[in-house]
C-alpha cells in the first residue's frame, strides 16, 4: 500500500554544525527487517532530494537506522537559509514521504 513512511515508523532528527541526523525506528521485528532492507542511502536521497551526502548506521537492538547527513545545513545554523535551519523537522519531513509498504506490516 502506498502510504506515508510515518504511518509505520517513528523518526527524530537533529543537527551539529552543518550536519544533521535522522533516526528512524520500527515497533516490531518484522517492520524493522523491512525498513533495514528498504530504506537505503539511495532511497533516502530519492525521498529527500536536498540530501547530497549520507551515511547509514544500523542499530538493530533498537530496531532503528540512523542517517548522518553531511553538509545539509551548509556552514551551520547561523549561516543556513533552509526552512528548518536546525534540522529538527527533517525526521517529520521524511515521515511525510509516501512509499510502498507491504499491507501485512500496516496496523
Amino acid at each position: 500500500m502506498r502510504v506515508p513512511l510515518g504511518t509505520l515508523f517513528g523518526a527524530r532528527s537533529g543537527d551539529k554544525g552543518g550536519d544533521a541526523n535522522i533516526g528512524v525506528w520500527a515497533r516490531t521485528d518484522e517492520a524493522y527487517a523491512w525498513l533495514r532492507a528498504t530504506l537505503t542511502e539511495d532511497l533516502l536521497k530519492d525521498l529527500l532530494p536536498e540530501v547530497q551526502t549520507v551515511e547509514r548506521h544500523e542499530l538493530p537492538n533498537l530496531r532503528a537506522l540512523n542517517f548522518l547527513i553531511r553538509g545539509i545545513l551548509g556552514d551551520g545554523v547561523a549561516a543556513s537559509t533552509r526552512f528548518d535551519p536546525q534540522g529538527k523537522a527533517l525526521g517529520e519531513w521524511l515521515r511525510s514521504r509516501v512509499i510502498d509498504i507491504p499491507d501485512e506490516l500496516l496496523p
